[in-house]
Protein backbone atom coordinates (compact mmCIF):
# COMPACT_ATOMS: atom_id res chain seq x y z
CA UNK A 1 0.00 0.00 0.00
CA UNK A 2 1.47 3.23 -0.67
CA UNK A 3 1.91 5.99 2.10
CA UNK A 4 -1.08 8.65 2.13
CA UNK A 5 -0.96 12.00 4.40
CA UNK A 6 -4.26 13.54 5.93
CA UNK A 7 -4.78 16.47 7.45
CA UNK A 8 -6.44 17.71 10.25
CA UNK A 9 -6.83 21.45 11.62
CA UNK A 10 -6.54 21.88 15.20
CA UNK A 11 -6.20 25.48 16.45
CA UNK A 12 -4.03 27.57 14.26
CA UNK A 13 -1.88 24.54 13.04
CA UNK A 14 -2.13 21.72 10.69
CA UNK A 15 -1.64 18.29 11.86
CA UNK A 16 -0.37 15.48 9.24
CA UNK A 17 -1.44 11.75 9.69
CA UNK A 18 0.63 9.31 7.79
CA UNK A 19 -1.01 6.17 6.89
CA UNK A 20 -0.48 3.46 4.73
CA UNK A 21 -4.12 3.81 3.31
CA UNK A 22 -6.69 6.60 2.27
CA UNK A 23 -9.05 7.08 5.34
CA UNK A 24 -11.96 7.99 3.56
CA UNK A 25 -11.67 4.50 1.47
CA UNK A 26 -11.23 2.14 4.22
CA UNK A 27 -14.40 4.34 6.23
CA UNK A 28 -15.94 3.75 3.07
CA UNK A 29 -15.69 -0.15 3.20
CA UNK A 30 -16.80 -0.22 6.62
CA UNK A 31 -19.75 1.98 6.37
CA UNK A 32 -20.33 -0.97 3.31
CA UNK A 33 -20.33 -3.35 5.28
CA UNK A 34 -22.96 -2.03 7.46
CA UNK A 35 -25.91 -3.10 4.58
CA UNK A 36 -24.54 -6.79 4.88
CA UNK A 37 -23.98 -6.86 8.71
CA UNK A 38 -28.07 -5.33 8.65
CA UNK A 39 -29.54 -8.88 6.64
CA UNK A 40 -27.23 -11.21 7.86
CA UNK A 41 -26.22 -11.68 11.94
CA UNK A 42 -23.58 -14.81 12.87
CA UNK A 43 -25.16 -17.04 14.70
CA UNK A 44 -22.11 -16.55 17.38
CA UNK A 45 -23.47 -12.96 17.74
CA UNK A 46 -26.37 -12.04 20.11
CA UNK A 47 -28.74 -9.67 18.27
CA UNK A 48 -27.94 -6.66 20.76
CA UNK A 49 -24.36 -7.68 19.95
CA UNK A 50 -24.57 -7.02 16.53
CA UNK A 51 -26.63 -4.40 16.88
CA UNK A 52 -23.86 -2.29 18.94
CA UNK A 53 -21.68 -3.64 15.87
CA UNK A 54 -23.48 -2.24 13.54
CA UNK A 55 -23.41 1.53 15.67
CA UNK A 56 -19.89 1.14 16.79
CA UNK A 57 -19.39 1.58 12.43
CA UNK A 58 -21.19 4.61 11.79
CA UNK A 59 -19.26 7.06 9.39
CA UNK A 60 -19.32 9.72 12.46
CA UNK A 61 -18.20 7.25 14.85
CA UNK A 62 -15.02 6.00 12.68
CA UNK A 63 -14.27 9.78 12.35
CA UNK A 64 -14.43 10.40 16.21
CA UNK A 65 -11.22 9.54 17.11
CA UNK A 66 -9.28 11.31 14.72
CA UNK A 67 -11.60 14.58 15.39
CA UNK A 68 -10.65 14.34 19.20
CA UNK A 69 -7.39 13.70 19.14
CA UNK A 70 -6.05 15.87 15.74
CA UNK A 71 -8.62 17.89 14.67
CA UNK A 72 -11.05 18.45 11.91
CA UNK A 73 -10.45 17.11 8.31
CA UNK A 74 -9.08 19.44 5.83
CA UNK A 75 -8.63 18.85 2.24
CA UNK A 76 -5.18 20.61 1.95
CA UNK A 77 -2.56 21.75 4.27
CA UNK A 78 -4.12 24.96 5.37
CA UNK A 79 -2.00 26.09 8.32
CA UNK A 80 1.55 25.91 9.41
CA UNK A 81 2.52 22.04 9.72
CA UNK A 82 3.31 21.54 13.62
CA UNK A 83 2.82 17.69 14.26
CA UNK A 84 3.13 14.71 11.93
CA UNK A 85 2.13 11.08 13.22
CA UNK A 86 2.61 8.00 11.64
CA UNK A 87 1.84 4.49 13.00
CA UNK A 88 4.00 2.65 15.11
CA UNK A 89 4.05 -0.71 13.58
CA UNK A 90 3.13 -3.71 14.75
CA UNK A 91 0.58 -4.24 17.97
CA UNK A 92 0.41 -7.63 19.40
CA UNK A 93 -3.29 -7.92 21.50
CA UNK A 94 -4.00 -10.41 24.34
CA UNK A 95 -7.83 -10.38 24.79
CA UNK A 96 -9.58 -11.31 27.59
CA UNK A 97 -11.80 -14.54 27.93
CA UNK A 98 -14.88 -12.61 29.82
CA UNK A 99 -15.82 -9.66 27.43
CA UNK A 100 -15.89 -10.81 23.89
CA UNK A 101 -16.72 -7.89 21.94
CA UNK A 102 -13.55 -5.93 22.69
CA UNK A 103 -11.63 -8.35 20.19
CA UNK A 104 -14.01 -7.17 17.48
CA UNK A 105 -14.22 -3.31 18.46
CA UNK A 106 -10.33 -2.65 18.85
CA UNK A 107 -10.19 -4.62 15.82
CA UNK A 108 -11.91 -1.92 13.82
CA UNK A 109 -9.99 0.54 16.16
CA UNK A 110 -6.62 -0.50 15.03
CA UNK A 111 -7.52 -0.68 11.43
CA UNK A 112 -8.07 2.76 11.64
CA UNK A 113 -4.31 3.58 12.50
CA UNK A 114 -2.76 1.08 9.37
CA UNK A 115 -0.75 -0.62 11.87
CA UNK A 116 -0.54 -4.37 11.45
CA UNK A 117 -2.23 -6.27 13.96
CA UNK A 118 -1.54 -9.76 15.95
CA UNK A 119 -3.98 -10.90 18.25
CA UNK A 120 -4.19 -13.27 20.91
CA UNK A 121 -7.62 -15.07 21.74
CA UNK A 122 -9.10 -16.07 25.10
CA UNK A 123 -9.25 -19.95 25.52
CA UNK A 124 -11.90 -19.91 27.18
CA UNK A 125 -14.13 -17.94 25.19
CA UNK A 126 -16.05 -17.97 21.70
CA UNK A 127 -13.54 -16.63 19.35
CA UNK A 128 -15.80 -13.01 18.51
CA UNK A 129 -12.48 -11.07 16.99
CA UNK A 130 -12.12 -14.19 14.75
CA UNK A 131 -15.84 -15.04 13.16
CA UNK A 132 -16.04 -11.56 12.45
CA UNK A 133 -12.56 -11.02 10.83
CA UNK A 134 -14.07 -14.20 8.18
CA UNK A 135 -17.11 -12.68 8.12
CA UNK A 136 -16.11 -9.43 6.99
CA UNK A 137 -13.21 -11.23 4.23
CA UNK A 138 -16.40 -12.73 2.73
CA UNK A 139 -18.80 -9.64 2.32
CA UNK A 140 -16.08 -7.58 0.54
CA UNK A 141 -14.54 -8.46 -2.44
CA UNK A 142 -12.02 -6.10 -2.75
CA UNK A 143 -11.18 -2.66 -1.05
CA UNK A 144 -8.82 -1.46 1.10
CA UNK A 145 -10.17 -2.99 4.50
CA UNK A 146 -10.19 -6.19 2.92
CA UNK A 147 -6.82 -5.56 1.73
CA UNK A 148 -5.58 -5.04 5.37
CA UNK A 149 -7.30 -7.55 7.00
CA UNK A 150 -5.86 -10.11 4.78
CA UNK A 151 -1.95 -9.03 4.99
CA UNK A 152 -2.08 -7.06 8.65
CA UNK A 153 -4.12 -8.74 10.88
CA UNK A 154 -4.01 -12.15 12.62
CA UNK A 155 -5.39 -14.12 15.14
CA UNK A 156 -4.34 -17.30 17.08
CA UNK A 157 -6.09 -18.94 20.11
CA UNK A 158 -3.34 -20.48 22.71
CA UNK A 159 -2.45 -20.74 26.35
CA UNK A 160 -0.55 -18.24 28.59
CA UNK A 161 2.25 -20.39 28.90
CA UNK A 162 2.58 -21.33 24.98
CA UNK A 163 5.92 -20.12 23.21
CA UNK A 164 4.08 -17.97 20.83
CA UNK A 165 3.32 -15.34 23.83
CA UNK A 166 7.32 -14.54 23.26
CA UNK A 167 7.14 -14.25 19.89
CA UNK A 168 3.98 -11.75 19.90
CA UNK A 169 6.59 -9.41 22.50
CA UNK A 170 9.05 -10.14 20.25
CA UNK A 171 7.90 -8.58 17.45
CA UNK A 172 5.42 -5.55 18.34
CA UNK A 173 6.34 -1.82 18.56
CA UNK A 174 3.05 -1.87 21.50
CA UNK A 175 1.61 -4.82 23.19
CA UNK A 176 -1.87 -4.29 24.72
CA UNK A 177 -3.62 -6.60 27.11
CA UNK A 178 -6.61 -7.28 28.45
CA UNK A 179 -6.57 -9.44 31.65
CA UNK A 180 -5.67 -9.67 35.59
CA UNK A 181 -2.55 -7.94 37.12
CA UNK A 182 -0.80 -11.24 36.86
CA UNK A 183 -1.23 -11.98 33.63
CA UNK A 184 0.18 -8.08 32.34
CA UNK A 185 2.67 -8.56 34.65
CA UNK A 186 4.07 -11.51 32.30
CA UNK A 187 3.56 -10.17 29.24
CA UNK A 188 5.43 -7.32 29.96
CA UNK A 189 8.52 -9.42 31.81
CA UNK A 190 8.97 -11.17 28.31
CA UNK A 191 11.64 -9.98 25.64
CA UNK A 192 10.71 -7.08 23.73
CA UNK A 193 12.06 -4.69 21.42
CA UNK A 194 13.56 -1.45 22.64
CA UNK A 195 11.46 1.26 22.58
CA UNK A 196 8.71 -0.35 22.54
CA UNK A 197 5.19 0.15 24.68
CA UNK A 198 2.80 -1.53 26.74
CA UNK A 199 -0.52 -0.47 27.80
CA UNK A 200 -2.24 -3.17 29.99
CA UNK A 201 -5.68 -2.62 31.19
CA UNK A 202 -5.52 -4.99 33.96
CA UNK A 203 -8.21 -5.81 37.09
CA UNK A 204 -10.91 -3.26 37.80
CA UNK A 205 -14.81 -3.10 38.65
CA UNK A 206 -17.79 -1.02 37.73
CA UNK A 207 -20.82 0.27 40.32
CA UNK A 208 -24.29 1.14 38.87
CA UNK A 209 -25.53 4.29 41.04
CA UNK A 210 -28.99 5.19 41.11
CA UNK A 211 -30.21 8.50 42.61
CA UNK A 212 -33.21 7.50 44.93
CA UNK A 213 -35.18 10.14 42.51
CA UNK A 214 -34.20 8.66 39.07
CA UNK A 215 -35.93 5.17 40.04
CA UNK A 216 -37.72 4.59 36.79
CA UNK A 217 -38.73 1.60 34.19
CA UNK A 218 -36.42 3.12 31.89
CA UNK A 219 -33.87 3.25 35.03
CA UNK A 220 -34.13 -0.20 35.86
CA UNK A 221 -34.50 -1.55 31.98
CA UNK A 222 -31.12 -0.62 31.10
CA UNK A 223 -29.90 -2.22 34.82
CA UNK A 224 -30.85 -4.95 33.84
CA UNK A 225 -29.90 -5.40 30.16
CA UNK A 226 -26.57 -3.63 31.08
CA UNK A 227 -25.87 -6.51 34.16
CA UNK A 228 -27.28 -9.30 32.05
CA UNK A 229 -24.79 -9.33 29.45
CA UNK A 230 -21.89 -10.23 31.61
CA UNK A 231 -22.91 -11.00 35.15
CA UNK A 232 -20.10 -10.38 37.56
CA UNK A 233 -17.39 -11.01 34.87
CA UNK A 234 -17.33 -7.88 33.08
CA UNK A 235 -14.66 -5.09 34.12
CA UNK A 236 -18.10 -2.49 33.33
CA UNK A 237 -20.48 -4.78 34.74
CA UNK A 238 -21.91 -3.53 37.77
CA UNK A 239 -20.94 -5.41 40.69
CA UNK A 240 -23.61 -4.11 42.67
CA UNK A 241 -26.03 -1.08 43.09
CA UNK A 242 -25.67 1.63 45.25
CA UNK A 243 -28.92 3.44 46.10
CA UNK A 244 -27.76 7.03 46.43
CA UNK A 245 -30.02 8.89 49.22
CA UNK A 246 -31.90 5.47 49.58
CA UNK A 247 -32.39 3.12 52.79
CA UNK A 248 -33.74 -0.69 53.58
CA UNK A 249 -36.99 0.39 52.36
CA UNK A 250 -36.91 1.78 49.07
CA UNK A 251 -33.55 -0.60 47.98
CA UNK A 252 -36.75 -3.16 48.86
CA UNK A 253 -39.08 -1.76 46.00
CA UNK A 254 -36.27 -1.09 43.55
CA UNK A 255 -35.69 -5.11 43.98
CA UNK A 256 -39.29 -6.11 43.47
CA UNK A 257 -39.36 -3.68 39.83
CA UNK A 258 -35.94 -5.13 38.81
CA UNK A 259 -37.50 -9.19 39.32
CA UNK A 260 -40.99 -7.39 37.78
CA UNK A 261 -39.27 -6.41 34.65
CA UNK A 262 -36.51 -8.36 34.32
CA UNK A 263 -38.18 -11.35 31.62
CA UNK A 264 -38.55 -7.84 29.33
CA UNK A 265 -34.81 -7.18 29.46
CA UNK A 266 -32.61 -9.73 30.58
CA UNK A 267 -30.93 -12.18 28.01
CA UNK A 268 -31.25 -16.42 28.99
CA UNK A 269 -29.37 -18.41 31.10
CA UNK A 270 -27.77 -21.64 30.49
CA UNK A 271 -29.00 -24.31 33.09
CA UNK A 272 -25.68 -24.29 35.30
CA UNK A 273 -25.74 -20.52 35.46
CA UNK A 274 -29.48 -20.76 36.80
CA UNK A 275 -28.32 -23.91 39.23
CA UNK A 276 -25.57 -21.91 40.45
CA UNK A 277 -27.99 -18.94 41.66
CA UNK A 278 -30.14 -21.53 43.26
CA UNK A 279 -27.04 -22.05 45.39
CA UNK A 280 -25.99 -18.39 45.50
CA UNK A 281 -29.41 -17.17 46.85
CA UNK A 282 -29.51 -19.81 49.43
CA UNK A 283 -26.09 -18.59 50.40
CA UNK A 284 -27.60 -14.59 50.59
CA UNK A 285 -30.14 -15.52 52.61
CA UNK A 286 -28.07 -17.35 55.00
CA UNK A 287 -26.15 -14.38 55.69
CA UNK A 288 -28.54 -11.66 56.14
CA UNK A 289 -29.42 -10.62 52.48
CA UNK A 290 -32.78 -10.26 51.35
CA UNK A 291 -32.36 -12.41 48.11
CA UNK A 292 -34.60 -13.44 45.70
CA UNK A 293 -34.12 -15.41 42.39
CA UNK A 294 -35.26 -13.33 38.78
CA UNK A 295 -37.35 -15.06 36.19
CA UNK A 296 -36.30 -18.50 35.52
CA UNK A 297 -33.67 -18.91 37.94
CA UNK A 298 -31.00 -16.63 36.02
CA UNK A 299 -29.86 -13.92 38.55
CA UNK A 300 -30.12 -13.38 42.36
CA UNK A 301 -31.27 -10.04 43.27
CA UNK A 302 -30.35 -9.21 46.82
CA UNK A 303 -30.92 -5.96 49.19
CA UNK A 304 -28.49 -5.61 52.24
CA UNK A 305 -26.29 -3.35 54.54
CA UNK A 306 -23.01 -2.24 52.80
CA UNK A 307 -20.95 -3.58 55.76
CA UNK A 308 -23.56 -7.13 54.97
CA UNK A 309 -21.26 -9.99 54.57
CA UNK A 310 -20.13 -10.74 50.80
CA UNK A 311 -21.48 -13.26 48.97
CA UNK A 312 -21.13 -13.77 45.07
CA UNK A 313 -21.73 -16.20 41.96
CA UNK A 314 -21.64 -14.65 37.78
CA UNK A 315 -25.47 -13.37 38.03
CA UNK A 316 -25.62 -12.09 41.45
CA UNK A 317 -26.95 -8.26 41.77
CA UNK A 318 -26.17 -6.89 45.51
CA UNK A 319 -28.48 -3.76 46.01
CA UNK A 320 -27.05 -1.50 48.81
CA UNK A 321 -27.86 2.16 50.20
CA UNK A 322 -25.84 5.33 50.92
CA UNK A 323 -25.30 8.82 50.81
CA UNK A 324 -23.43 10.19 48.17
CA UNK A 325 -19.99 11.20 50.24
CA UNK A 326 -20.35 7.11 51.86
CA UNK A 327 -20.71 5.91 48.29
CA UNK A 328 -17.58 7.75 46.90
CA UNK A 329 -15.54 6.59 50.19
CA UNK A 330 -16.29 2.88 49.48
CA UNK A 331 -15.72 3.01 46.24
CA UNK A 332 -12.53 0.26 45.53
CA UNK A 333 -8.96 1.58 44.42
CA UNK A 334 -9.70 -0.44 41.11
CA UNK A 335 -13.08 1.11 40.01
CA UNK A 336 -13.34 1.45 36.74
CA UNK A 337 -17.06 2.59 35.55
CA UNK A 338 -19.99 4.45 37.29
CA UNK A 339 -23.51 3.92 35.77
CA UNK A 340 -25.56 6.18 36.70
CA UNK A 341 -29.43 7.06 36.42
CA UNK A 342 -29.71 10.69 38.57
CA UNK A 343 -32.01 13.57 38.06
CA UNK A 344 -29.04 15.92 36.89
CA UNK A 345 -25.90 14.11 36.10
CA UNK A 346 -24.37 18.09 35.34
CA UNK A 347 -25.67 19.00 38.84
CA UNK A 348 -22.15 19.96 40.61
CA UNK A 349 -22.19 17.73 43.68
CA UNK A 350 -21.41 14.62 40.54
CA UNK A 351 -18.73 16.09 39.37
CA UNK A 352 -17.18 17.49 42.89
CA UNK A 353 -17.48 13.80 44.05
CA UNK A 354 -16.30 11.91 40.79
CA UNK A 355 -13.10 14.13 41.03
CA UNK A 356 -12.68 12.83 44.49
CA UNK A 357 -12.49 9.14 43.28
CA UNK A 358 -10.52 7.06 41.41
CA UNK A 359 -13.50 6.44 38.36
CA UNK A 360 -12.44 6.57 35.21
CA UNK A 361 -15.78 6.56 33.58
CA UNK A 362 -19.01 8.35 34.73
CA UNK A 363 -21.77 7.53 32.53
CA UNK A 364 -25.56 6.74 32.01
CA UNK A 365 -26.11 2.93 32.89
CA UNK A 366 -27.02 2.10 29.37
CA UNK A 367 -23.00 3.05 28.32
CA UNK A 368 -21.22 1.19 30.83
CA UNK A 369 -20.18 -1.33 28.18
CA UNK A 370 -19.45 1.06 25.81
CA UNK A 371 -15.72 1.41 24.50
CA UNK A 372 -13.59 3.88 22.89
CA UNK A 373 -10.21 5.03 21.92
CA UNK A 374 -9.86 6.40 25.44
CA UNK A 375 -10.01 3.58 28.39
CA UNK A 376 -9.51 3.33 31.74
CA UNK A 377 -8.66 7.11 31.55
CA UNK A 378 -5.71 6.46 28.82
CA UNK A 379 -6.16 7.73 25.68
CA UNK A 380 -4.42 4.28 24.11
CA UNK A 381 -5.62 5.35 20.35
CA UNK A 382 -3.46 8.24 19.79
CA UNK A 383 -0.63 6.33 21.39
CA UNK A 384 -0.57 3.69 18.26
CA UNK A 385 1.07 6.81 16.56
CA UNK A 386 4.32 7.80 17.20
CA UNK A 387 4.52 11.36 16.70
CA UNK A 388 7.00 14.03 14.80
CA UNK A 389 7.02 17.79 16.15
CA UNK A 390 7.96 19.79 12.92
CA UNK A 391 8.48 23.26 12.36
CA UNK A 392 8.04 24.58 8.65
Amino acid sequence: MSKCFQYFRRDDATVAVMLPFDLGRIIDDWCRLRKTMVRNVPSAFTRDEWAYMLMFIERDNLMLPFQQNFGYLCGRKEMPLRLLLKPRGTIALWLPNNVSLLGPLMLILVSLTGNALRMKGGTRSDNLTGIFREYVLSALESGVLKSYLENQTSIECFARDDLRNLELAKTARVRIAFSSDAAAQAIEVLPHPIGSMGIYFSDKCSEAWIESEAVSDESVDALIKVFSVFGQAGCTSPRRVVLIGGNYEKATILKRRILERWPKSAQRVPPHTASENIMARQWAAAIGWDAELAANNSAVIAVGEKSSPVFSSHMSLPIVWADLETAVHDLPENIQTIGHAVVDARHPKWIKAIGKSNVKRFVPIGNMHHFGPVWDGYGFWRQLFEEIEVAT
